[in-house]
């Protein structure tokens, strides 16, 4: 176990992507995204992906790699972010990993937790129900029955709010119940480096960064990805938003404070997550000699 993984959250517009990479510039490594929306190599814009010429001073992996058309789900990306962490051990000491989606990286970090099978017919009902009263009617019901998960998850993500309904009109148990045995044992070291700002900061910059992504054509990125809507990767906050509005429900001002205000909820909620693991040392995005600081001492102690 003389091998690190270097984990960088946070939540969005934070400064996850420049940190990461002053990181793996000073370590001489390279770089696996755990954010769900990079993936998708049609979202340029709106999920905010390294720019080229961030890739360029860094090795970035499973960025981009995917198309929206794709189906692509949490165990497929714990595959390939092994596989690719693997890889690079072969030849790096350590290996940074960087993003905002809380779920992909406890699935790197412990492993999933073992879920039962759910019935064709439970599966069935529940995507007919989604298409017949919309995601609302869902996510109550979860609320409800699992108001812990309720908490963590992203509300607007039809996809993990069915997986856990699934799970609870299968078992009559709740999701979190089967979210908590025994953790995975990794074969690598993990230290894990949380980045976040005093609120009202935040906030400007997510606002800020909304205004630069309409400024960069992010109407026009999404008016050319209306015909793949319904994929799951299209349900993220910037997109679902000009949907609405090249669907005629909403003017374009109301659009983009919607994608404003549906940024900062998800600002909070990637926070409320991250603050439940444990052994996250946070920073500032503007501390980054701090940041090697605490890292510098841990890497010698684990060679």
């Amino acid at each position: 176990m003389n091998k690190t993984a270097i984990f960088i959250a946070g939540p969005t517009a934070v400064g996850k992507t420049d940190v990461a990479i002053k990181i793996a510039e000073w370590l001489q490594t390279e770089i696996i995204s755990f954010d769900s929306r990079q993936f998708y190599k049609e979202l340029k814009i709106g999920a905010a992906p390294p720019s080229p010429e961030e890739l360029a001073r860094v090795p970035h992996h499973l960025v981009g790699h995917l198309s929206v058309n794709d189906d692509y789900s949490a165990g497929d990306f714990e595959k390939e972010a092994l596989a690719k962490l693997e890889e690079i051990f072969k030849t790096h000491e350590t290996a940074v990993l960087v993003g905002g989606s809380g779920l992909y990286m406890r699935i790197l970090t412990d492993g999933f937790d073992e879920m039962p099978g759910i019935p064709q017919e439970i599966r069935k009902q529940l995507n007919a129900e989604l298409e017949e009263n919309g995601l609302d009617s869902l996510a109550k019901e979860l609320s409800e029955k699992d108001p812990a998960y309720f908490a963590q998850v992203d509300q607007q993500n039809p996809q993990r709010i069915i997986r856990a309904l699934e799970v609870i009109r299968t078992t009559g148990k709740t999701y979190t119940s089967f979210r908590q045995g025994e953790k995975t044992k990794r074969p690598f070291n993990i230290i894990k480096i949380g980045l976040d700002l005093p609120r009202p900061e935040l906030y400007e910059r997510i606002n800020l960064r909304v205004d630069q992504m309409l400024e960069a054509g992010l109407e026009e990125e999404v008016k050319q990805l209306l015909p793949f809507r319904e994929k799951n990767s299209m349900q993220t906050v910037g997109y679902k938003e000009l949907i609405r509005y090249f669907d005629g429900e909403i003017d374009l001002d109301f659009a983009i404070e919607e994608i404003k205000k549906n940024s900062r909820r998800y600002a909070k909620r990637q926070l409320t997550w991250f603050r439940r693991e444990k052994d996250i040392e946070w920073f500032s995005p503007f501390e980054v000699v701090e940041i090697k600081s605490t890292l510098s001492p841990k890497l010698k102690n684990q060679q």
